[in-house]
């Protein structure tokens, strides 16, 4: 390692010290955190960004593929975004009474999205899935809960993955998970506990299609046992089509929950649905003080009308499918199409890595990111594309992705990846149960 690249993230490595001291693993989210970025390769603090550039307290430049965890769909400091959110910061961020906001950006959601006859907020993508789940347990009189994917921190859910340290056992026998393409995995769910399963909740598509109908399957088995179907949207909303996943593969919901890039970066969720389920929202208790905040929802009525106004999707699904069209035939010029495949949609797509002869994954993973951010792309083994991103944007991280082919194909010939890293190689973090 160069003196040059013991310097590159001096500051960054000096307040993650820092940060520890008051801060569990020094940051907020463990996929901002050193389980997912390795310490002596990596950024960990931002300073700013603008349009698909991002810049750490380090001075480094980055095209940033990981968009704020897929929350940014339009661009850093969208010029529009910004100008109203600034405008509204001087009426106010909240208040004791409601504003039209909330009836505004509630009305353009509904236009918007298939399944949505009413909304109601939040601030994350778990305060919305969680009340999805409350909804369809109070509606149906059924505790159970059948799901696929991933949907937050709260004890409903995490309880059925690796990460369930703190959750009563009586919590993690309410949740049953099964297997997205995989009809008979929900289907024996519903065997071994008839009459019991008050919702189906899965993200509609993450790293793999929907085959054989997938979805219209699960759809007919939530119909004929009497319990809610919930999409959750969090991240294809908005980003998919812009009435979500639901409007591209012509599946509608009972339930969705949206968040992530509704209001490009600023915190705002939403749960919305059906008016008959909805309605229980004045009986449940889904209540929180920052729901109606005003600059978020400032930001998402933007959004919204922007997306009606100009083609947001339609640039974000070229751009992507230029990068996976790109990707996929230099895995095939590189010969590595054993180890490398590129899985997803064009506007969330991903690298997949499977171990090799003489290399883990993680130690793949961790070259990856090593060389990445060494190259000025910011990614995590993802590609979530924002409108700002453009063909520039992409043939740069091509040449960044030949350069770590290139160190793979040398590491895999002398059976030298570990030998190359730097850092500590990761541990996986998160395992679905």
């Amino acid at each position: 390692m160069t003196k040059e690249d013991i310097q590159r993230y001096s500051k960054s490595e000096k307040w993650l010290k820092r940060a520890e001291k008051t801060i569990p693993l020094g940051a907020q989210t463990f996929s901002k955190s050193k389980t997912q970025f390795p310490i002596g390769v990596s950024p960990f603090f931002a300073s700013h960004a603008n349009g698909a550039l991002l810049y750490d307290i380090d001075g480094n430049e980055y095209i940033d593929f990981i968009n704020s965890l897929a929350s940014v769909t339009l661009g850093y400091n969208d010029p529009d975004v910004t100008r109203e959110v600034q405008k509204q910061l001087k009426k106010g961020t909240i208040f004791s009474l409601s504003t039209t906001l909330e009836c505004e950006v509630s009305e353009l959601i509904c236009a918007m999205v298939p399944c949505a006859e009413m909304v109601r907020f939040g601030k994350n993508g778990t305060d919305a899935t969680s009340a999805a789940i409350r909804l369809a347990r109070a509606y149906t009189n059924k505790e159970h809960i059948a799901v696929c994917g991933y949907h937050g921190w709260q004890d409903w859910y995490i309880g059925s993955t690796s990460r369930d340290l703190g959750i009563p056992e009586s919590t993690k026998a309410l949740t049953h998970t099964f297997k997205y393409n995989d009809i008979s995995s929900l289907q024996s769910i519903f065997n071994k506990h008839p009459k019991k399963i008050a919702g189906i909740i899965l993200e509609p598509m993450n790293i793999t299609e929907p085959k054989d109908d997938f979805l219209q399957k699960v759809q007919e088995i939530a119909k004929r046992n009497n319990c809610v179907l919930i999409f959750d949207e969090t991240i294809t909303g908005f980003r998919y089509a812009n009435g979500g996943a639901q409007e591209y593969f012509n599946v509608t919901p009972d339930l969705a929950t949206f968040g992530k890039g509704i209001a490009n970066g600023y915190p705002l969720s939403a749960i919305v649905g059906k008016k008959d389920i909805m309605m229980l929202m004045e009986e449940i208790f889904f209540s929180g003080t920052f729901s109606g905040e005003t600059l978020s929802l400032a930001a998402a009525k933007v959004v919204l009308n922007k997306l009606k106004e100009k083609p947001i999707v339609k640039k974000i699904w070229e751009t992507g499918n230029l990068l996976q069209n790109e990707l996929g035939e230099l895995i095939k010029q590189k010969k590595l199409k054993n180890i490398f495949s590129v899985t997803g949609l064009a506007p969330w797509s991903f690298l997949q890595i499977a171990d090799s002869r003489n290399s883990s994954s993680l130690e793949l993973k961790t070259l990856l990111l090593q060389e990445m951010f060494g190259k000025g792309i910011l990614t995590l083994g993802s590609h979530n594309i924002s409108y700002a991103h453009t063909k520039l944007h992409i043939n740069v991280l091509m040449k960044a992705y030949e350069h770590y082919f290139d160190k793979v194909l040398k590491g895999l010939s002398n059976n030298s990846i570990s030998n190359m890293l730097n850092c500590s190689k990761l541990e996986t973090l998160f395992k679905v149960r």
